[in-house]
């Protein structure tokens, strides 16, 4: 008996437009860890950041557009770092006053982070690289294809983090 074509050794064969796909997200997952558009921000709007601050004040932006509380802990528990790096990347970022340090109310052992105008600046300016470099990819593009793509994409994306979402281990 002869195997169905999309079996090969009891396995099913990879769809061409998954294996695609995979493909260009390994592009993609490239370009984004050369994290090209932040360094086009940090060199029109604030040279001699490092990306490990841009990271921060992507966190704490994050953090307060989801109404939690922002501190160092609350920072470096979010990037994954230790306290003492997460304090000191805080620390030069209040000194080029991008972000600030306000007491907190409740407890006056913890400091509340907020970010600056210049803080607020920088975010919009990493806005507006992000737009003007995706606007340039689909210059020549029709409004429906942009539109189907946006849509797709995003339900693309939302999918694939449902569905990758792994649960911490206690």
């Amino acid at each position: 008996m002869q195997k169905d074509q999309a079996t090969i050794q009891g396995e099913q064969k990879p769809n061409a437009d998954a294996l695609r796909i995979g493909d260009t997200m390994t592009r993609m997952r490239l370009m984004m860890g050369r994290r090209v558009i932040s360094r086009i921000a940090i060199a029109r709007v604030a040279p001699g950041l490092d990306l490990s601050q841009l990271d921060i004040l992507d966190v704490v932006h994050r953090l307060r557009a989801e109404q939690q509380t922002v501190t160092v802990g609350a920072i470096a528990d979010a990037m994954r770092l230790d306290a003492s790096r997460g304090s000191r990347l805080v620390a030069e970022l209040v000194a080029r006053g991008i972000l600030r340090r306000d007491a907190c109310q409740e407890d006056g052992r913890r400091s509340l982070i907020q970010i600056t105008q210049a803080g607020e600046a920088l975010l919009s300016e990493l806005r507006n690289v992000k737009q003007d470099m995706i606007e340039s990819v689909l210059e020549d593009w029709s409004p429906q294809e942009r539109h189907a793509f946006g849509t797709l994409f995003e339900r693309f994306i939302d999918r694939f983090d449902q569905i990758s979402h792994i649960p911490e281990q206690d």
